[in-house]
């Protein structure tokens, strides 16, 4: 994680930089890089994109996109996951996904690298669930395990291969087990 340094930008400001890469996000006045995705993160975010597209998006009940960012409360984050349900993607003059997303996403999923700063993700989830989002995942290859965050909830941990993982409701179609999410790893 890179902070820049000294000066405090507003967001505005912020959202005129140009994009990074890996991504920066906006968080309490500092810009912060995302670390460089690894194996295990970039193998389950290539995996899970489509799968949960394949339950939701041939319905348009909503849309799947990798390491989008998402600007609402004062902040600018990158989700590795953020899943719109379909009527709240932001559409431009000709109808097409808008290039910029001011809206909490429906659904945020994280995957845990080896140098992220585990409370900084949980921040992030937490922040998106204060505004509007149904739930959040964090996702901990190395762990095997799946922490799920809802509004107002107990935080659910689980790491049981048969553990059925809840999903949001517009997204019940998609039935996956902890070994399931974790295969991916292996192929």
């Amino acid at each position: 994680m890179v902070k820049t340094p000294s000066k405090m930008l507003t967001l505005a400001e912020f959202l005129q930089l140009p994009e990074t890469t890996p991504a920066s996000e906006y968080i309490d006045g500092q810009i912060i890089q995302k670390p460089m995705p690894q194996g295990k993160h970039s193998a389950i975010e290539g995996e899970f994109v489509p799968a949960i597209n394949g339950v939701v998006k041939p319905k348009r009940i909503a849309r799947a996109f990798p390491e989008l960012g998402c600007t609402f409360g004062d902040r600018s984050i990158v989700s590795d996951i953020v899943v719109l349900i379909w009527s709240r993607i932001p559409r431009d003059e000709n109808g097409e996904v808008a290039n910029i997303v001011s809206v909490a996403q429906d659904w945020t999923i994280e995957i845990l690298s080896p140098d992220q700063n585990q409370t900084k993700v949980t921040k992030n989830i937490l922040h998106c669930l204060k505004h509007g989002t149904q739930m959040g995942w964090l996702i901990d290859p190395d762990e095997q395990t799946v922490f799920v965050y809802r509004p107002k909830q107990e935080t659910e941990v689980f790491d049981a291969p048969d553990d059925l993982i809840p999903v949001p409701s517009f997204a019940s179609e998609l039935q996956l087990t902890v070994k399931d999410l974790f295969a991916w790893l292996l192929e």
